[in-house]
């Protein structure tokens, strides 16, 4: 939590004023029950009407002095806590850009977008009571035990034993209640984590007629976090009801005490009505400051977490000599003897791939579900690194360039087409910002997406909602192809990313693609053989390993896999 508080550094005015508007406000408070006392001692007391009203115009003066300096402090509070949030959850987003596919594996979608939403709010909510509260209730509560010495030392030593036992029962449900509230933090992210994953899967759900299971699974989840929050709510609703017992004692003990010194002449009705302000006013501010602890130990558990994140580094470094060009070679993409193990995985995923793509040939990537096709095709652009041989562009080790200036070089289709809530022109500008509509219309024709596009309502500007709901998946896919077609990228990767095409659209756009100028090198993984038959090379995948090699001829005379899947698909004559 220490480590997030350097995100307040460019509010550190606010900082400053909002505790001390807040002090000045309770300076005002406690010169109230002096006012009182005298009001009543000396005003009503002697029936003197104009001290009476000469008081009463002195507390509504202290009142509203005090209340603008609450006003004031609200503002710089709230100013610098909403802008310690927003700091803080722009430099998490960005944080998060950073991590690899390993990083991001690991963690979870779930568990981030907790940390962005949820575990910020809270932090967030503790730096505002925290400015307005952590210097105010204990200046009141001591403030109030020195001011009721110099009304009586006598009763004033019931505030010495209260405030000592009321301290001991605060940092007691502290330390009881931390543990328990990092607990219903994490079973928080369960709960969001089936929620976000039945709210994606509400098709296949309702297909498989799976709703009272994932009712009851969903409700098992919400049912321990319940309890989770009951068990630490239980902890820390006893602090109330304790500190109530101890102020309302020490309150019962200076009635006592009091009436006992009025009857002696030691003390004046006022004097002891002043006390008991003082007492009511740090039973008042305990309860607040008992509220901040409890908001400051949720907050202190959300700040690990958040931090945690933070501390998470990439496994993807840049080196400080990373150079953003490679060499003049025909040779664009080799893969020397690579071989890819995933964090925490029992046995490798690739394992000694070796094979030279040259600029401006189309390589075909076929092979069975779970062969390691898009593994291979993600490490190109360092979505993982290999854990053994080494990937070369243009001469360059992978891992010896900029990331900006490799994926620069790389125009990925993912297999997942994903589009971003705007218009079909801010899609297709991720690929080149500075694109004209004429390169944007070519990227669409060659992506067999310019038909359709010309019959939407605003063309290039028609909507798109997020996700791309709005149009189909086939009509998604062309659009994401045509997006990464706009960058005029020197290696073009397409990850199964025509398998909601029918044949005929599928065939005309690898023709289009075949027909494109310049030298780009093409990748194009498919589990059809029509896709990728007339490629240059095609390599056919097995349990990760290259189990044959060459044009689809050759494979379809000598490699058994390739001729099993061409059977599948075409029958048995080969």
């Amino acid at each position: 939590m220490i480590a997030l508080l350097r995100y307040l550094k460019d509010y550190k005015l606010q900082c400053v004023c909002a505790p001390l508007f807040k002090l000045l406000e309770a300076i005002f408070e406690l010169f109230v029950p002096l006012v009182v006392a005298d009001l009543i001692d000396i005003g009503i007391g002697n029936g003197d009407r104009s001290f009476v009203i000469q008081r009463g115009m002195l507390m509504l003066l202290l009142g509203v002095v005090g209340m603008l300096s609450a006003f004031t402090a609200q503002y710089f509070a709230a100013k610098a806590a909403t802008g310690f949030g927003t700091k803080l959850r722009h430099s998490l987003f960005a944080h998060i850009q950073t991590l690899s596919y390993t990083e991001l594996d690991t963690i979870g979608t779930s568990t981030l977008i907790t940390r962005m939403t949820s575990d910020i709010n809270q932090v967030q909510n503790c730096v505002n009571l925290v400015l307005r509260l952590f210097m105010r209730s204990p200046f009141i509560v001591f403030g109030a035990m020195i001011m009721a010495f110099t009304v009586d030392v006598q009763a004033a030593w019931g505030f010495v034993v209260a405030i000592p036992l009321l301290a001991i029962v605060v940092f007691s449900v502290i330390l009881l209640s931390i543990p328990l509230y990092q607990k219903v933090q994490a079973q928080l992210d369960q709960v969001t984590g089936m929620t976000r994953e039945n709210l994606n899967g509400a098709r296949v759900i309702r297909a498989f007629r799976r709703e009272d299971d994932e009712i009851a699974q969903y409700q098992a989840h919400t049912d321990l976090l319940t309890k989770l929050q009951m068990r630490a709510g239980t902890v820390t609703a006893l602090m109330n009801p304790i500190t109530f017992v101890i102020v309302n004692g020490a309150i019962c003990y200076l009635l006592y005490s009091g009436a006992l010194q009025v009857d002696a002449g030691h003390l004046t009705q006022g004097q002891v009505i002043a006390l008991i302000n003082y007492m009511s006013q740090i039973l008042v501010e305990l309860v607040k400051l008992a509220n901040l602890i409890v908001t400051m130990t949720k907050a202190a558990a959300c700040g690990k977490r958040i931090t945690a994140v933070f501390e998470t580094k990439s496994a993807l470094t840049e080196k400080s000599d990373a150079v953003t060009c490679g060499r003049q070679t025909d040779e664009k993409v080799v893969f020397e003897h690579v071989s890819l193990c995933y964090q925490n995985a029992g046995s490798e995923s690739l394992t000694d791939i070796h094979f030279t793509a040259r600029k401006g040939q189309t390589i075909g990537i076929i092979g069975g579900t779970g062969s390691g096709k898009s593994s291979l095709l993600n490490l190109i652009p360092r979505f993982y690194d290999a854990t053994a041989g080494q990937v070369r562009i243009d001469g360059v080790n992978v891992k010896d360039y900029t990331l900006e200036a490799l994926r620069q070089k790389i125009g990925i289709v993912p297999q997942k087409a994903v589009l971003f809530q705007g218009t079909i022109r801010s899609n297709l500008l991720w690929g080149n910002p500075d694109a004209t509509d004429e390169a944007l219309w070519e990227a669409l024709r060659i992506a067999q997406a310019q038909e359709f596009v010309e019959q939407k309502d605003g063309k290039l500007d028609a909507p798109i909602s997020q996700n791309g709901k709005n149009v189909s998946g086939g009509q998604r896919q062309r659009l994401t192809i045509a997006r990464a077609l706009v960058k005029k990228p020197e290696i073009l990767i397409l990850d199964d990313s025509a398998s909601a095409l029918d044949y005929a659209t599928d065939a005309a756009l690898r023709q289009a693609i075949r027909q494109m100028e310049g030298n780009t090198t093409v990748f194009i993984v498919s589990q059809r053989a029509s896709s990728v038959r007339f490629a240059d090379q095609i390599l056919c995948l097995d349990d990760g390993e290259v189990v044959g090699i060459g044009t689809h001829d050759e494979l379809l005379a000598d490699c058994t896999v390739y001729q099993e899947i061409y059977a599948s698909q075409y029958g048995k004559e080969v």
